[in-house]
């Protein structure tokens, strides 16, 4: 942390400026989550509020109370009917049956076997699942894997944190963001958690009073 932390404040005096104004890096990674329920509980929060999406979320988990969470056998066995009273809509009960098959053949590696693949392999072996797309994946590298060098260039956050920092009157595009954000590796990971505080702040300023 202290490595990135100098790497990414020696790039610019702007970005060190801020990291003094925020503190350390507060970055946390889910050591006890495989890919698989992440991608699970990624799938479950899409498009929805936190409080509804850990709601669904319980339900699903209360189907099997045997197992700590619903394993990829359990969730394939699991009928429509139930998933849907669970809360998921049709889309989101195929993208969630579609990570179990996938989990069942291997596709979905474990997390000792993630730890072998690199992040450009994981995005591309993923992103083959029904409703996964790179910016989950991306999601999945940082918080779940702890992957330190990612920077999801989609991600409005990140954009609108660098709008914000450095004074732009527009977002960069994905492109361009990821051109500008070249100078932060390896350490790219941790300037996304920066910028996302910056977008942060920028909503604090925003709210009346």
């Amino acid at each position: 942390m202290r490595a990135a932390t100098t790497h990414l404040r020696s790039t610019c005096p702007i970005l060190a400026a801020h990291i003094k104004r925020v503190g350390p890096c507060r970055l946390e990674v889910e050591q006890d989550r495989d890919p698989y329920q992440a991608l699970v509980s990624a799938i479950a929060y899409q498009q929805l509020h936190g409080n509804a999406a850990r709601a669904i979320l319980g339900r699903f988990v209360a189907l099997h109370p045997d197992s700590p969470f619903p394993t990829p056998q359990q969730v394939l066995s699991t009928s429509d009917a139930a998933m849907r009273a669970c809360g998921f809509s049709a889309n989101k009960t195929l993208a969630i049956r579609d990570i179990a098959a996938k989990a069942a053949e291997g596709v979905v590696p474990t997390r000792r076997a993630a730890t072998r693949l690199s992040d450009a392999a994981l995005i591309e072996r993923l992103t083959t699942i029904r409703g996964v797309g790179r910016w989950t994946v991306e999601m999945l590298l940082i918080f779940t894997l702890g992957r330190k060098d990612i920077l999801p260039v989609d991600d409005f956050g990140v954009r609108e944190g660098y709008r914000l920092l450095y004074d732009l009157q527009a977002q960069p595009k994905p492109r361009e963001m990821a051109a500008l954000g070249e100078a932060w590796a390896p350490y790219r990971s941790f300037a996304s958690w920066y910028l996302w505080r910056a977008a942060d702040a920028g909503k604090t300023v925003k709210q009346p009073g």
